[in-house]
């Protein structure tokens, strides 16, 4: 049965106590400003007297919920994580030290105005406030770190928003990228395409399942003016994908590429840089390394830099210097709140422009009918290159590749208010945002995003809004939850018709059972686990690869391209491969998905459905590998909220691995059984539906 771990478990950490207790009294500065209803699902319902309250509830929420994760997170985004848990953080360390991080997001708290900063503080104060109301909740490896302030909650966002997600140290000094896997549907639907009249909005992040800087938490924020329900990532003090009565918006990861490796070329102890040789900027930081017993060593290290930035030396031999865009741009986290109270789409707009949330596609609506996709993030401005160019290592030894300026907001794609009525994306590059296309990749320069293939995922998301003339709020909800395999409806006729006359019993077998799949990968689908092991063949690399297709995706017909079996027969043998393969992992050809797939996290083991997103399947889920004769989901699922915005809202949602992490929490795995039966929550999103299903209060 798989557990519930955080990415510090290798360590060994310990874990204390029961979560779920609350304070008898709040500091002084913040007693009587507001509290914090606990709804049956764990999640806290935040209602202040002022901004301040509201962000140091929300902080005391997430160590209820989240206190072991969230403060770890923060002491690696000091760069101590060495002193504090050992050798295996040492890389980490060196990695935010020469990028600077630490004392950077000193600078950015500074730059915040006297309100956000005043926020950040009770943020941070609120999670102190738990953690010395309720020190047996708190794991002893990562009390260490407290207390902790704003400005590591701003080191924390910049190190996950500039370091892991634009400049991970996997893109940089090789290896396997954090944020590779990190993908999203979001749909956003006009007025005119709705049935009801009303907008839709749909939010869908998914990321890895194991508990790490990725995990959400969802929380339902209420002060003077504004209301902001929706979830963010741990650690964070403002929601990325919020909504309210009037509007809403939502994030996907895109192709944007705000960072670039310089490969250099070394001479005289310097480096070439238009025909001349300059001499490498140096500095030293100083950290502290814990060992095994305990004791601690310090570890001095040289930084250099050369006009590009900071420079490392690769295991490969390569010296690449590496430059980020947006170093000189804080404010994304009060951006995402200032998105949340704007008023109007104008005044979102407005918020929109600074361009200070370095990455993410944004896809919003509300009540007044507006919708938009915008291909958001600040990317460097490039005189030659395309995507492809840029995201290899670049030649550093001339001014010609020395990016210094960004695209604007007005250079960046977006679809606002189409006649379509609808706006989507799942990760794919921005042109197919609304169909018809009303962008096209020939009008913007070739290092903002590739010009396909556009993904089946990407390609069902599409067809899932513009296949039907007017979408019910109960149609959007049935089309996310959709199991459909469009790769099956792409290939499989070619595949029975080219297997029909194989005189092989098994094959016969196999046959007969892909004829009477319904293509859905639901718990008692039976041709399930066959088909996935046969496209695996088929389009190897994730089924990602396009060889085998008679028809290969184009541009000219972006959403019905691939199809077709290019060679039957090899097909065919693919086949009789996969027969022998589902046999030997699974049993049988013919074994139900759900006794295979499982969603299970503590004593909670459940039938799963959903399958892998590059099959053409909406309801995503990345399996992991089999063990024990089962698999349970890698990466997937996580947050969804679906909106009407009528009057009141309708919204429904689900948080899949539930609302909390610690230890004992009943909120670890108390919504799987709504993803095993397919179903959502209501999200009660008034206060009279939070008293409703009350489970705690806690006084601030």
């Amino acid at each position: 049965m798989r557990k519930r771990t955080f990415l510090g478990a290798s360590l060994g950490l310990g874990v204390a106590g029961l979560a779920g207790g609350f304070a008898e009294a709040a500091p002084k500065s913040f007693a009587g400003r507001g509290e914090i209803l606990w709804d049956s699902y764990g999640v806290p319902h935040v209602y202040g007297k002022d901004e301040a309250a509201v962000f140091y509830g929300f902080g005391w929420a997430q160590a209820q919920n989240h206190a072991n994760i969230v403060i770890h997170l923060y002491g690696e985004a000091r760069g101590r994580a060495a002193e504090y848990w050992g050798e295996s953080f040492a890389d980490s360390d060196r990695w935010l030290l020469a990028n600077d991080v630490p004392a950077r997001a000193a600078s950015w708290y500074r730059a915040e105005t006297a309100q956000f900063r005043a926020n950040l503080d009770a943020f941070a104060e609120g999670i102190n406030a738990y953690a010395k109301a309720h020190p047996d909740k708190i794991d002893p490896t990562v009390a260490v770190v407290l207390p902790v302030s704003g400005v590591d909650v701003v080191a924390h966002a910049h190190r996950l928003m500039n370091f892991i997600y634009i400049a991970p140290r996997e893109r940089t000094m090789g290896g396997s990228n954090p944020a590779a896997n990190a993908g999203s549907n979001a749909w956003a639907v006009a007025p005119s395409r709705s049935a009801s009249g009303n907008t839709l909005l749909l939010a869908n992040p998914h990321l890895p399942w194991p508990t790490s800087y990725f995990t959400y938490f969802e929380a339902d924020l209420n002060g003077p003016g504004f209301q902001m329900y929706g979830a963010t990532q741990v650690g964070l003090p403002v929601l990325r994908f919020a909504f309210n009565q009037r509007m809403g918006f939502t994030n996907t990861v895109n192709t944007l590429l705000g960072s670039t490796n310089y490969e250099l070329k070394l001479a005289d102890g310097g480096y070439l840089f238009d025909g001349k040789v300059l001499p490498f900027k140096t500095r030293e930081a100083r950290f502290k390394i814990k060992a095994a017993d305990g004791t601690l060593r310090t570890e001095t290290l040289t930084i250099r830099s050369s006009v590009h930035g900071p420079v490392f030396d690769r295991p490969d031999g390569k010296t690449v210097a590496l430059r980020v865009a947006g170093l000189d741009r804080p404010g994304g986290l009060s951006q995402y709140w200032d998105m949340g109270k704007s008023r109007s789409f104008a005044e979102f707009e407005k918020v929109l422009k600074r361009l200070q949330v370095a990455k993410f596609n944004i896809i919003y609506g509300d009540k007044e009918g507006h919708i938009q996709f915008l291909d958001n993030g600040i990317l460097p401005k490039h005189d030659q290159g395309d995507l492809a160019f840029w995201s290899g290592f670049v030649p550093g030894d001339t001014s010609a590749t020395l990016w210094t300026d960004i695209l604007s907001y007005d250079d960046l794609p977006k679809v606002t208010d189409p006649p379509t009525g609808f706006v989507q994306n799942a990760n794919d590059p921005p042109w197919v945002a609304t169909y018809p296309q009303t962008i096209r990749y020939e009008d913007y320069p070739p290092y903002l995003a590739p010009n396909g293939p556009m993904s089946l995922r990407a390609q069902q998301s599409v067809h899932l809004l513009a296949d039907t003339p007017k979408l019910s709020f109960d149609d959007f909800v049935a089309h996310k939850l959709s199991h459909h395999t469009l790769m099956a409806d792409r290939v499989l006729p070619d595949l029975i018709a080219a297997a029909q006359g194989d005189p092989d019993p098994e094959v016969q077998a196999a046959v007969a059972l892909l004829k009477a799949w319904d293509r859905r990968t639901v718990a008692d689908s039976r041709a399930a686990l066959l088909f996935e092991t046969w496209a695996g063949k088929f389009a190897p690399n994730n089924f990602t690869s396009l060889a085998n297709y008679k028809v290969k995706w184009s541009p000219t017909d972006p959403v019905s391209t691939p199809s077709g079996i290019a060679d039957p027969a090899a097909a065919v043998g693919m086949l009789k491969a996969a027969i022998v393969d589902t046999k030997a992992k699974y049993g049988a050809i013919d074994r139900p998905f759900g006794e295979v797939s499982r969603f299970a996290i503590d004593e909670v083991n459940l039938p799963g459905n959903g399958g892998f997103g590059n099959t053409g399947i909406f309801r995503t889920i990345t399996w992991g590998p089999l063990k024990n004769g089962q698999r349970t989901p890698q990466h997937g699922e996580t947050w969804v909220s679906l909106v009407e915005f009528s009057t009141p809202i309708k919204a429904v949602g689900l948080m899949s691995y539930g609302n909390a992490s610690q230890p004992g929490s009943p909120h670890r795995a108390d919504q799987l059984r709504h993803l095993a039966d397919n179903t959502l929550r209501t999200l009660w999103t008034t206060r009279a539906e939070v008293e409703q299903h009350l489970e705690a209060r806690t006084p601030l």
